[in-house]
């Protein structure tokens, strides 16, 4: 690519030719790409305007970047390795050719199942090489792909199709996860049970297990897919027409769907995979997320693939059938980049330094974080243990809504600095602001992070509901977007994410609302009232603490059997991955006499801070805040 940066000087003439004309910047990016009509304007709007426009005018597809244009030179070379979850099974890949054919394949089927531009598809699939081949056939077609994460619940998984109102579900009979298989269609049954919006669910046959197939409503992948052609022309699709939703959650209880389109998107997923992972050809990247969430998105599909690069999927968990399972991987595979989690890291170090040093690990040239803010103990433990100290980390900042990595060191050419992402990318502007709304411009200071300018690969609405985007995003502080983190920038100007400041809980890099756990809590039977928080957690970096007022007919109950219902609640409306790790049931909430909960309250107790609250004479019941520290202590001591 044109745009790949060789340099920290380069890097730094970049930043600044971005600031100072950030048209032509922008420009000289795209015109890297192939436009089956070129754009009349780089972009259109400001934070301050309705809609921020990129590349308009321009007509393109994302998957002919992706793989039409390096069907010349690339059509035997490998585009996907996948690894499964048994490390006894064969590792299976595809060439660019193939993946190309079998998205062409594939698209074909969609349109036989009357799926058109604009429609959606839900995606609730394993990590097979299939979802990576649905995930380009949607884009293809011009169908728009939501993809959910398999671990969601029914019901998660059917507010998402509801609100999308998808007229198809892709799934598998099963998924399987470690030692664990996941009744994948058995949940998609349930989500769709009473849905009038979906007319198709197809099947992907993995382990074999009987499911039950709708005559009407449901088809085996393999079944529709047979006979269809390997050709099927990319649609034709205005850079701002809708690529995918991708839900996330937010400090209400209905969670948002972010819309990201073809064309912004597709250049800054291109341009920050290229730059951040310093991925030269041959390489051979890995990027260890589900594409369930936004970094399998970027990192895993489009990403890589806009670059002709080979990327790794994995099936598995990093501990099955042992800790040593991604070292072996990246060993047997070379691998050259390496992406994951802190969650990851930290859960591997406590098995010790014997699984990775049994494995060859020269290969590796640069290692990634993604998530959340890593500590400096796993950032040390990283880049010593794993990288034998000659491989740089790159500890990258980015949400759902940015689409692409937004701050971040470039492989080898950018300072580093323990638990320190780094520098912005060329094209990104932070600031920090204070809560009033005032920039605070000197270095060595702690603030509210922002983003003064527009970049191609902004969220450009929530699904359905734009007023929410703009309350959300861009009213907070006018001419910004405002990410909801809170940052440090040091006295070189390098940035330190240090986590969220609205009600939204980081666990193990994945986001919940506030609001949406306590609407699950409070389905269990006897629930008045609830109240979540996160505290500090060694593996996944915050652990949520959930504070829980029963009525009478509950308070008899066994404390450990009222804890099982509330998980179970949980996991019945969002799934596992969002259960409370302390559920403390106590008579009241700390709120003010207006109603409102002092979460500061709520947060330092299950922080075990229990001495300097502040003022709690505004409170409705100050006496119940000793009554709170008094079962913190009971739930923190076990």
């Amino acid at each position: 690519m044109s745009f790949h940066i060789r340099s920290f000087e380069a890097y730094q003439a970049a930043w600044k030719k971005s600031q100072d004309s950030p048209d032509a910047f922008w420009r000289d990016i795209a015109d890297s790409f192939d436009w089956m009509e070129p754009f009349s304007s780089v972009k259109t709007g400001d934070f301050n305007a309705d809609h921020v426009r990129w590349f308009e005018g321009g007509k393109v597809n994302i998957t002919a970047n992706a793989l039409d244009r390096h069907l010349p030179n690339r059509a035997q070379e490998t585009a996907i390795i996948w690894e499964p979850n048994d490390p006894q099974e064969s590792t299976r890949t595809l060439t660019y050719g193939e993946l190309h054919a079998q998205t062409c394949q594939f698209g074909n089927a969609l349109k036989s199942l009357g799926i058109k531009k604009g429609d959606r598809v839900v995606l609730y699939m394993p990590m097979t090489p299939e979802l990576t081949i649905a995930v380009l056939a949607c884009a293809r077609i011009g169908a728009v792909h939501s993809v959910v994460f398999a671990g969601f619940s029914a019901q998660a998984l059917s507010d998402r199709i509801e609100d999308a109102q998808a007229k198809v579900v892709i799934t598998a009979d099963e998924g399987r996860r470690g030692a664990k298989t996941i009744p994948l269609k058995a949940t998609v049954d349930a989500a769709t049970a009473h849905s009038n919006c979906v007319k198709s669910v197809v099947v992907q046959k993995i382990t074999g297990a009987a499911c039950h197939m709708e005559s009407e409503k449901s088809v085996y992948w393999h079944d529709l897919v047979a006979g269809h052609s390997t050709v099927c022309p990319p649609e034709p699709m205005d850079s701002e027409d809708l690529l995918f939703i991708l839900y996330t959650s937010g400090s209400t209880g209905k969670p948002k769907g972010v819309v990201h389109v073809h064309g912004g998107y597709m250049v800054y997923a291109g341009y920050s995979f290229s730059n951040v992972f310093q991925y030269q050809p041959g390489d051979v990247y890995w990027c260890t997320a589900d594409v369930g969430w936004i970094t399998g998105h970027s990192y895993i599909i489009y990403g890589p693939l806009l670059n002709g690069a080979t990327s790794l999927m994995f099936e598995g968990i990093p501990t099955y059938p042992d800790a040593g399972r991604f070292w072996e991987i990246c060993a047997k595979h070379q691998v050259n980049q390496f992406y994951t989690a802190p969650t990851a890291i930290r859960s591997l170090m406590a098995s010790g330094t014997e699984p990775v040093l049994r494995h060859d690990l020269s290969s590796l040239k640069v290692l990634g974080t993604v998530g959340e803010p890593i500590n400096e103990e796993a950032w040390q433990w990283y880049h010593d243990t794993v990288g034998k100290k000659r491989c740089p980390i790159v500890d990258t900042w980015w949400q759902t809504e940015t689409g692409g990595i937004m701050i971040s060191g470039l492989g080898s050419l950018s300072p580093m600095k323990p638990a320190h992402a780094g520098y912005p990318l060329p094209g990104i502007h932070p600031v920090l602001l204070d809560p009033s709304g005032q920039e605070i411009t000197e270095n060595n200071a702690e603030g509210l992070l922002c983003i003064a300018q527009p970049w191609p690969s902004m969220i450009r609405t929530t699904y359905g509901d734009h007023e929410r985007c703009r309350n959300t995003y861009f009213r907070p502080f006018p001419g910004h977007y405002f990410t909801g983190d809170g940052a440090k920038r040091d006295e070189q100007g390098l940035y330190r994410i240090i986590g969220r400041v609205d009600d939204v809980i980081n666990v193990s890099g994945h986001r919940f609302g506030t609001a949406e756990i306590e609407s699950a809590i409070n389905e269990t039977s006897g629930a008045i009232e609830s109240a979540v928080v996160s505290y500090p957690h060694d593996i996944k970096g915050q652990g949520i603490h959930a504070f829980v007022i029963l009525d009478a007919t509950a308070t008899d109950m066994p404390a450990i059997q009222l804890q099982e219902a509330v998980r179970n609640a949980v996991i019945r409306g969002i799934g596992k991955i969002a259960c409370p790790d302390r559920i403390q049931f106590v008579t009241a909430l700390p709120k003010t006499r207006s109603g409102k909960i002092m979460r500061r309250i709520l947060r330092k107790v299950a922080e075990g801070e229990h001495e300097s609250f502040g003022d709690i004479s505004t409170l409705l019941d100050p006496g119940c805040v000793d009554l709170l520290v008094r079962g913190a202590k009971q739930l923190q001591t076990r």
